[in-house]
């Protein structure tokens, strides 16, 4: 018997060596999970950048907490975004402050902000995630939002239309050619590259994030939709040959 019991407390040391306990609290195996979202409109699969540590880390950590269960889709906007992440619309009354998008006031979050990490090689493409904040009036340092988000859906571009972009919303900054044939063949948002952090992506269901993008809404400013669409849970998920 205490030989049964020394192997198996032998195999829970192995294992625990093999997945040990990162500083902050995450474990190694999480950092090779995805993500998938469960709403009211179905379900999507979301894989994080590990080009984006400090995002992707505390998207992970709020995900094993449940922090997203139960909350609200509460900006839409049809061929932009679909945004949530606002801790304050799981249960507060629709005449209430939540569901304020960031630019226009919103505060709804943990409490904490994360520095910026922008990265060349993400961009705003049909399908990517993106961390939301305050305007760069109060944020001069476009720090992301502790835990608001949006999902690109976006429309497609001509190089005209891209032409107009640089000039007119990134100040001259040009998009990258292998960029620009994305926006015009998939789409996108390309005027928020380099403004506001891509940390992730939709590798599956994105005909759930088009439902999402269709419910009618109040129109600007808050662009809230009619009816709830609500995320059910938020659950780590084994990756493909992983």
């Amino acid at each position: 018997m205490i030989k049964r019991l020394l192997t198996a407390a032998s195999v829970l040391v192995l294992l625990a060596a093999c997945n040990p306990k990162l500083s902050n609290g995450l474990r190694k195996k999480d950092l090779r999970r995805d993500v998938e979202v469960i709403t009211t409109r179905g379900s999507l699969v979301i894989r994080l950048s590990d080009s984006t540590p400090q995002h992707r880390d505390n998207f992970l950590l709020l995900v094993k907490k449940g922090y997203y269960d139960s909350l609200l889709f509460h900006r839409v906007i049809r061929n932009f975004m679909i945004q949530s992440g606002d801790p304050d619309s799981r249960e507060g009354p629709r005449d209430t402050s939540w569901g304020k998008p960031l630019s226009r006031g919103g505060s709804g979050g943990p409490g904490y902000t994360i520095p910026a990490e922008f990265r060349a090689t993400l961009f705003h493409h049909r399908g990517a995630l993106g961390a939301a904040r305050t305007n760069d009036d109060v944020n001069p340092t476009r720090a992301s939002s502790g835990s608001q988000f949006y999902i690109v859906q976006g429309k497609k571009f001509t190089d005209a239309g891209l032409d107009s972009v640089e000039i007119n919303r990134l100040k001259g900054r040009k998009i990258p050619i292998a960029q620009r044939e994305v926006y015009k063949t998939i789409g996108g948002a390309p005027h928020l590259d380099q403004g506001y952090t891509v940390f992730g992506e939709v590798i599956r269901g994105m005909e759930v994030v088009d439902s999402i993008a269709a419910v009618p809404t109040s129109g600007a400013p808050l662009d809230r939709p009619k009816e709830e669409v609500r995320i059910l849970k938020m659950r780590l998920v084994h990756r493909p040959n992983n």
